[in-house]
């Protein structure tokens, strides 16, 4: 048993490594991968996923962006707006973090979560163009913590926006960009913590 609970804490450890990697890159986004992972495990929680599914949830997410490790710094840094180009490399971190998991005989069952937290429930997302129930539960939820997280934070191009504006456009992109089962669990989880707080 304390082997078991040892090589877990290895394992959580490690992506936790990896993850700070990835974010070290842009000092826009330290903590990001972090603060991604509880937002999406609160609302996995929310919808009472098993603890498998809490399990690979918590490393996808921790993982979701590790292929950003193969994107120019001076792209992911851009202080202005993208251009197509750089745009469209940016795009292909999904698919660069499949194939950096993908020797890892481990990580096979988180490799769709992170290679499909892009895709939209409309199917214009990338790297596949997949739509609806097509993308796995875990990634659709993880799309909501990423673009929220993305959203409220600093970055080099703009500050971060506000809570209500955030949430707003969270609502507003249901049925579009986002599951809108998933957005409705996200905004209920949401309301809640504020009415905590209050």
């Amino acid at each position: 048993v304390n082997l078991i609970r040892d090589l877990r804490r290895l394992t959580i450890g490690s992506m936790q490594a990896l993850a700070r990697a990835v974010d070290a890159k842009s000092s826009w986004t330290a903590g990001h991968s972090a603060r991604v992972m509880r937002i999406a495990l609160g609302v996995a929680r929310y919808m009472d996923l098993d603890k498998e599914r809490l399990d690979r949830l918590q490393q996808a997410a921790l993982l979701h962006d590790i292929g950003k490790i193969g994107i120019r710094s001076d792209i992911l840094n851009k202080p202005g707006r993208l251009t197509d180009e750089e745009f469209a490399t940016i795009r292909q971190h999904p698919a660069i973090g499949d194939k950096i998991l993908s020797p890892i005989e481990a990580f096979r069952n988180i490799i769709p979560i992170v290679r499909q937290h892009h895709e939209r429930w409309d199917g214009k997302g990338y790297p596949d163009g997949l739509a609806g129930e097509a993308i796995v539960l875990e990634a659709r939820i993880l799309a909501i913590a990423d673009v929220y997280d993305a959203m409220a934070s600093d970055r080099p191009y703009r500050i971060g926006m506000g809570l209500a504006k955030v949430l707003s456009i969270i609502e507003s992109e249901a049925g579009r960009q986002f599951d809108p089962s998933v957005v409705t669990v996200f905004l209920e989880m949401m309301k809640e913590k504020a009415e905590l707080a209050a």
